[in-house]
């Protein structure tokens, strides 16, 4: 089963997320860890502090150490087995920012279908829905970059577009060296006034992120329901500002031909990666691209036309502490959720292969390791 509930994610590796905005806590239980695996607390950290707030003056100036604490499931910096609870306490709540509009429903934000749905929302910032929820699927995320990189497989990623202004070229130590993770020196001065004038103007900007996985073996993804480019697209859409989702060539393929954009295979495998690493949901050992539309933040100061509770017309205009572009600090929640996806699919296809039943006893599993984890990588 891919998730138990709506806050929960995952099959043979799970994780349970909690918490809100402007409560006590975020955090996040993590479940089917083997036990005696190291844990490296301190390598968690460092992805949290990369998706913090405050790290400069184009995101929210919001002061949240995140400093992340292990409550179960660790002793002597080993798991043991068992489920492994991290939380994050608020520090830096400021929840009066919202009494104004406490009874207005945000335009593209949740606050509307929350309340439909549930007869009751936290006003205190977007609760449930704050992208401050993320910070439970980092701490998890970041623990399963750990077990891939001992895999061989690597998760990163950078914002290709800021405010519609792409970048053409992929230099990754720029990446890390600038406040919107970018990798195109050239168009970086450009994107950040962009992202500065609509900060001035009270309003938002948009991007678009995109994560390569690089390492995998050929076989991972399970057809029909269970691909890998199917749960990809999944654990990004669910990333609460992603509004669109791509692999590979993506929406452009609809415009080609199909001699075009199939991917020729050669004796290394394809040839180009039109595919984005997947054929029929499955690994081909080829990177595995992926692209997020990240929209504008939705609150900004910016009047705008809305509703109150009892469905009267009304005018807000959001203050507090805003992200004018959140896609910098979605860069490493995008990197969470691919990590967490491709994880879980290592985990189950060595699960099938543990419980496999009588009809396969006699299949050569050492060729079957080799197909599936220990293949040629790209």
């Amino acid at each position: 089963m891919l998730f138990d509930s709506p806050s929960s994610f995952g099959r043979t590796f799970r994780i349970l997320s909690f918490g809100e905005s402007h409560g006590a806590a975020v955090g996040v239980v993590m479940d089917g860890v083997k036990p005696g695996l190291p844990f490296d607390l301190e390598a968690i950290q460092v992805e949290m502090d990369r998706r913090r707030p405050g790290q400069s003056d184009l995101v929210t100036p919001r002061k949240e150490a995140d400093q992340v604490q292990v409550l179960s499931g660790v002793y002597e910096g080993r798991t043991t087995g068992h489920p492994i609870a991290m939380v994050v306490f608020n520090e830096n709540q400021k929840s009066g920012d919202y009494k104004a509009i406490s009874e207005l429903f945000r335009p593209g934000h949740a606050d509307l279908t929350y309340d439909r749905k549930y007869g009751i929302r936290d006003p205190r910032g977007g609760g449930r829905s704050s992208g401050r929820e993320t910070l439970a699927r980092v701490a998890a995320g970041a623990w399963a970059k750990q077990q891939l990189v001992a895999l061989g497989v690597t998760v990163r990623g950078f914002n290709r577009e800021i405010a519609g202004i792409e970048g053409k070229i992929v230099d990754w130590a720029f990446v890390e060296k600038n406040p919107l993770r970018v990798a195109d020196p050239k168009v970086f001065e450009a994107q950040k006034a962009a992202v500065e004038a609509a900060r001035a103007e009270g309003d938002s900007v948009g991007g678009v992120c995109e994560v390569w996985i690089e390492g995998l073996p050929v076989g991972l993804g399970d057809p029909a329901f269970g691909k890998l480019d199917g749960l990809l697209a999944l654990a990004c859409m669910s990333i609460g500002a992603v509004k669109g989702v791509e692999l590979g060539s993506g929406f452009a393929s609809a415009r080609r031909r199909g001699s075009e954009n199939n991917d020729p295979l050669g004796p290394e495998g394809p040839e180009k990666n039109d595919a984005g690493g997947t054929l029929g949901g499955i690994s081909t050992g080829a990177p595995v691209v992926v692209r997020l539309a990240v929209k504008p933040t939705s609150s900004i100061s910016k009047p705008q036309r809305t509703i109150d509770r009892e469905g009267r017309a009304s005018e807000i205009s959001t203050h507090g502490r805003h992200d004018p572009c959140i896609s910098p600090r979605v860069v490493p929640v995008a990197e969470a959720m691919c990590a967490l996806v491709v994880y879980d699919a290592w985990l189950t296809q060595q699960e099938l292969r543990d419980t496999a039943g009588p009809r396969v006893e006699e299949w050569d599993w050492e060729a079957v390791e080799a197909l599936f984890l220990g293949a040629p990588r790209m």
